[in-house]
């Protein structure tokens, strides 16, 4: 059964939608990433519904969502309440949850704050801290042709971000650190009006590179120990959410798993779908069998 309807959370309504919504398993929450994108990249996942619910929703400010003007919701602790209400208003008392990039500093977020019912977390290509994914992005651009590297860091000195030559720059980025496979044009045109470039700008900036909005302090590498629950952390081995930072994460988790996604960069979901949908079915199934 397939329900989708609206839920109110602080600053306005979001859109949600439920997979297999009879099914007897835990459910599993997505939580997309941006800030300011949406699920639309992540429908793929509603296979993960074989046994149990899926669960997604376009955060506020973006995809099928209320979209308000008031820039001081973009903040990390808005959107934390903001879980919190989808699942009360979904009677989701117990959950798996799943976040991808953004959608990782929000989980973790989340689950230090002790929310009751998470019965597992997975961060798949995490960024919880975001001094450390800055200083990644600086070893990921050096990787690049000299001119590329060039025009990446002459525009973000010089503030030209929104130029043709540093949008072709950052093509060339995200061919090696973000999607390593064949663009769908038409798909990507289809999402385009998903995101919402004020809600990223706000709370990231203006570029991947270089955070400039209100996450640029955001590291909760320091309270890691504290995630009683099991996790699983996965990466691309050539995501922009690097392996050494991701392994990093996982051993300062005290019930955690890793696991590298071989042929990815930053979306093994579209990536590598069926080793994707492997790996973290298994890992639910084998959750949901010890509790």
């Amino acid at each position: 059964m397939y329900e989708e309807g609206f839920v109110e959370v602080a600053g306005g309504r979001v859109w949600y939608e439920i997979y297999n919504k009879d099914a007897k398993g835990t459910p599993v929450i997505i939580l997309h990433g941006g800030p300011g994108s949406s699920t639309y990249s992540l429908k793929g996942l509603k296979e993960l519904g074989e046994d149990r619910p899926v669960v997604m929703y376009d955060q506020l400010g973006c995809g099928k969502s209320d979209r308000p003007d008031d820039l001081s919701l973009w903040k990390v602790d808005r959107f934390v309440e903001e879980l919190g209400q989808v699942r009360e208003a979904l009677e989701l008392d117990e959950v798996h949850i799943l976040g991808h990039s953004w959608g990782t500093t929000l989980a973790a977020a989340y689950v230090l704050t002790k929310p009751t019912g998470v019965k597992s977390v997975i961060f798949s290509s995490p960024c919880l801290s975001a001094p450390m994914w800055e200083e990644d992005q600086k070893r990921n651009i050096a990787k690049l042709p000299a001119e590329v590297q060039e025009t990446i860091l002459r525009c973000e000195e010089s503030g030209e971000t929104d130029s043709e030559e540093f949008k072709a720059a950052i093509k060339e980025f995200n061919k090696q650190f973000v999607f390593r496979g064949e663009p769908d044009l038409e798909w990507i045109k289809a999402g385009s009006g998903m995101k919402n470039p004020v809600v990223y700008e706000t709370m990231w900036g203006p570029s991947e590179f270089t955070v400039k909005g209100n996450l640029k302090t955001f590291d909760c590498t320091p309270q890691l120990g504290e995630i009683e629950c099991p996790t699983l952390y996965t990466c691309g081995r050539y995501d922009e959410a690097t392996p050494e930072s991701t392994e990093y994460y996982a051993e300062k988790t005290p019930i955690s798993e890793f696991h590298v996604f071989e042929e990815s960069a930053h979306m093994p979901y579209m990536e590598e779908p069926e080793e994707y949908l492997q790996v973290i079915g298994e890992f639910l199934e084998k959750i949901d069998r010890q509790v």
